[in-house]
Order: structure tokens, then sequence, then C-alpha cells
């Protein structure tokens, strides 16, 4: 992740410039390249195929945007961007913005948000934990495959590890996954997942 302006954008600069671009996002008016990769979003694409699979078989009425932002109604010139969101389709008729941009800004609206570490470890252990409980999103999955998170969130030594945080009582409870072990998740009870399955060749 690199910072690529020092100017501070506006969320209407933002989505003026960038909203098509789906390698930026912004956060507290700073434009910030994620810097993709073929591996990142490898490991993004076999996500939401998993994910989907479960909505499929489960009858879920929600969906999975190919690329969508996140507005938080707290945070002034912030727009995230999840490698994976998963969307209530049930709410989209209340969100203002949804029928002209992919924009999202009632986290009643999400169910489920992942997000594959990179460069950005920074962002994706602290400040989104904090953007997405206040939003009430119920899941939220960090999937570090190259173990880059600090010690101090993924432990020493440093593993592929996938945390899963549910939110209880406004307040993620995180369990961290490694290589062999089998994932829960409350809101998909089906789900078969191992961290094995998603790794990149």
């Amino acid at each position: 992740m690199t910072y690529t302006s020092s100017k501070v954008l506006t969320f209407e600069e933002f989505i003026a410039q960038y909203g098509d671009n789906t390698r930026y996002e912004l956060i507290d008016g700073q434009l910030r390249d994620m810097e993709p990769t073929g591996l990142h979003e490898a490991v993004a694409g076999s996500i939401a195929g998993r994910i989907y699979v479960e909505i499929f078989n489960s009858n879920f009425n929600w969906l999975i945007p190919k690329t969508c932002l996140i507005k938080p109604p707290a945070a002034e010139a912030t727009a995230l961007r999840p490698d994976v969101i998963v969307l209530d389709k049930a709410e989209l008729s209340k969100e203002p913005l949804w029928s002209k941009e992919p924009i999202i800004c009632n986290g009643s609206t999400i169910k489920l948000v992942a997000e594959v570490v990179s460069t950005n470890w920074q962002d994706d252990y602290a400040r989104k934990v904090e953007e997405y409980a206040f939003l009430n999103i119920p899941e939220y999955w960090i999937v570090d495959f190259r173990g880059l998170g600090g010690l101090q969130f993924i432990g020493n030594p440093k593993q592929p590890t996938f945390t899963v945080c549910q939110l209880v009582n406004g307040v993620y409870q995180q369990q961290q996954y490694h290589l062999g072990d089998t994932i829960s998740s409350e809101l998909l009870p089906n789900l078969q997942l191992k961290l094995d399955d998603i790794m990149p060749i």
C-alpha cells in the first residue's frame, strides 16, 4: 500500500476521480493504492466463490457484487473497498446511492466483508476492525495468506492466518485459524473451508 498524493480528497472528489478504479480506496482523505497482485486477486476470487456456493446452497437472499465501496457514515472522507463483500438484497432498496453507484452507506445491508491482507495490513487488522464493527457488520474475515500482519496480531512466528471476527455486543470476537484448521463461520454454518483451500499456487 502506498499513499499516492499529499492532497487531501473529499469523498465526492474521490468518487469523481477514482470511483471506478479498483486499485484505490480513501481513508481520512488519503488516497490509498492497494497494489493488488495476481496472488491477492486469486485468493479474493477463491473466497468469493466459496461464499457464493454457500449462498446458493442455503438459498440466502444475498449477493456478492463485483465491485463495491463502503461509505462509513461516521467517517469523513473515507471510502473503503473490501476485497469481498456480501450484501443483503432485501436491504438494497434503503441504500441512497446504490441505484446510481455501487456504494453502500448502511451497515445493515452488509452481511460479511473479507479483506485479503497485503502491505496495508495495519488497516486490515486495526482501522477496518473498528470501522466494520461500528457499522455492525456481523462477520469480518481477515485473510493473511502470506503472514504479513504484525506479531501482536498473528503471533510469533508469523504464519499464514485466517481470522474470523464475529460481532458480539458491538465488538468483534476474533478466532484465528492456520493451515490445516477447519474454519468456522456462524453466518455460514455449513461452510467447509480451510486456509489451505484458498492458498494461491
